[in-house]
């Protein structure tokens, strides 16, 4: 065998093999193709774009560009209020980004109404 082959990705195993263009285990079974694992890697990372396409980052501020209806509020969210120290999140129906807006709490609202300002 020969040191310059990958461990296995799955078990660990340092006994893997060659198979025409993918890699084997054989105390596993596991097959990948050699050097995918890190580029898929960097494509899992994911990216959180606003309404005009910057990509957000945890901690940005940012600007509602439409105005919002709030269950229980009779006044909603307008246009143009600031939403500081913003932090992304994997959240239900699309509802990526956690914040606090003053004079109304804690809120999750999608990345499509925000810009980054």
């Amino acid at each position: 065998m020969s040191e310059d082959l990958p461990a296995c990705p799955q078990c660990g195993s340092e006994y893997t093999y060659e198979m025409n263009a993918l890699m084997v285990c054989p105390e596993c079974g596991h097959e990948w193709v050699p050097g995918a694992a890190a580029e898929s890697a960097a494509s899992e990372e994911r990216v959180v774009r606003d309404s005009v396409g910057n990509v957000l980052h945890d901690g940005d501020t940012v600007t509602v560009v439409k105005a919002l209806k709030v269950k229980g509020s009779p006044s909603g969210i307008k246009a143009g209020t600031k939403v500081r120290n913003i932090r992304l999140v994997d959240g239900v129906d699309g509802h990526d980004i956690d914040c606090r807006i003053d004079g109304f709490g804690s809120m999750q609202l999608k990345s499509s109404v925000v810009k980054k300002a």
